[in-house]
């Protein structure tokens, strides 16, 4: 398994520069930093009348940071042990909260882009920096010693699914109530 030989050779080779810069990416990816970054979005939706993205907006991401708290709650993996941890943290490892939320919010913001008919140009620059983006959060947590490479992989396939289903249902909502899921 990768899982061991990966978080301790991360733990092994850690730099001090390359730990600021996964603290940081860390912090701006916690629960309140997505949440954050949603209720922004959330605003200029509501601006632009977009009520179809609100709605889903609104489900997939604090439902699906929701949704990864009762997996993690119900698989109950412990985190990864370091005696000089760089952080510890006393919840559970799988699947990953900070790798889960990013994928749900890169992935919503992707989704929208790519409905958008004037963002034709934009679409594959946004779906390039939502997987970097993605990844990046879920190297954040593996080199910090917090999380185990299943962890992150774990949580981007329950994020991606989450949120195909809530965009999917809302749409199929949306279109039997008559409104236009593109454009609502």
């Amino acid at each position: 398994m990768i899982d061991l030989p990966l978080s301790a050779w991360f733990h092994a080779n850690q730099i001090p520069l390359a730990t600021k810069l996964m603290l940081l990416v860390s912090l701006w990816h916690s629960t309140i930093g997505i949440l954050t970054m949603s209720a922004v979005l959330g605003l200029v939706l509501y601006r632009y009348g977009r009520t179809w993205w609100l709605l889903a907006l609104a489900l997939a991401v604090p439902g699906g940071m929701l949704l990864n708290v009762l997996v993690k709650n119900l698989v109950q993996r412990p985190r990864p042990h370091f005696a000089d941890a760089v952080l510890t943290l006393p919840t559970y490892s799988f699947p990953s909260g900070h790798t889960a939320g990013a994928a749900l919010f890169y992935g919503f913001l992707t989704a929208l882009v790519f409905a958008h008919p004037g963002a034709r140009r934009w679409r594959w620059a946004m779906a390039v920096a939502a997987v970097a983006m993605v990844l990046l959060v879920g190297l954040s947590r593996i080199y910090l010693g917090l999380h185990y490479f299943t962890d992150v992989a774990g949580a981007i396939v329950e994020a991606v699914l989450w949120l195909a289903l809530c965009l999917a249902g809302v749409r199929a909502l949306w279109r039997r109530r008559g409104g236009e899921a593109a454009h609502g």
